[in-house]
């Protein structure tokens, strides 16, 4: 199942080793990470329970990761049973659109749009298209509000502190809400979309004020803060709820 583990010489990149494991039927992408200084396996469930990642002593014989894993199994389904649930998306069922809960309708015309509107005062999100393509397609709508409130946000907020943003991308990253590089490049969870305005505003800000703090330190804080009165608010519905947009399977 897996390539040996072989100690390595001096200071030699260890590669991580990626792989598919089943647990209760379901494939899930197992990331397997060697390090000399532990001392034992540890496996972790990454949050939303959509990949695992499992660190091991360096020069383990790869039998006993395959023990390792095997013994855990039970373990993976009672931690994983929680994530489900909350991760399906059907006819009928409900999606957040920037913090409002939408039920999800299909309107069963194949080319029809992906757009939300308001039935008997009540939020809808209309989806077109074949039913196998449903998850796809709201994560495709999701992505294009993502991009349309990030990119003015960031635009607002680069332009407060008179910096320059060289690259806006959106990923579907398993922990990390977003990321800035030294050059201006800005990434972002597109799964923010879900999230109410005030947090999609913080994320921008927190974002952008890297662009002048490559650190969290107290003046990283106090330039977030300036950028955005709700960062403190913003940072307590993360904490609570991110790992529930992590958790929803879009396919």
């Amino acid at each position: 199942m897996f390539p040996s583990f072989k100690r390595r010489r001096g200071s030699e990149t260890r590669p991580d080793i990626t792989r598919d494991i089943e647990v209760a039927g379901k494939r899930l992408p197992l990331t397997i990470r060697q390090n000399a200084r532990a001392t034992r396996m540890t496996l972790r469930i990454e949050p939303g329970g959509r990949a695992l990642k499992l660190t091991v002593p360096e020069g383990l014989p790869e039998r006993e990761v395959s023990a390792f894993l095997s013994r855990h199994q039970g373990w993976l389904m009672t931690k994983l049973a929680r994530f489900s649930g909350e991760s399906e998306l059907e006819d009928g069922g409900t999606i957040f659109i920037r913090g409002v809960a939408h039920r999800i309708e299909r309107t069963g015309r194949i080319r029809g749009l992906t757009e939300p509107v308001i039935v008997d005062d009540e939020a809808v999100l209309r989806v077109g298209g074949a039913e196998e393509h449903l998850r796809r397609r709201i994560a495709d709508y999701l992505k294009k509000e993502a991009r349309l409130e990030l990119e003015r946000l960031v635009a607002v907020y680069a332009g407060r502190i008179g910096r320059r943003v060289r690259s806006l991308s959106l990923k579907d990253t398993r922990s990390r809400w977003g990321s800035c590089s030294a050059e201006g490049d800005l990434s972002f969870s597109w799964r923010i979309a879900m999230a109410p305005p005030k947090v999609i505003a913080y994320l921008a800000a927190h974002e952008v004020a890297h662009l002048e703090e490559m650190n969290h330190g107290p003046d990283f804080w106090a330039l977030c803060e300036r950028l955005c009165a709700d960062t403190n608010e913003a940072r307590r519905w993360l904490k609570r709820n991110g790992t529930m947009l992590h958790s929803i399977d879009f396919g």
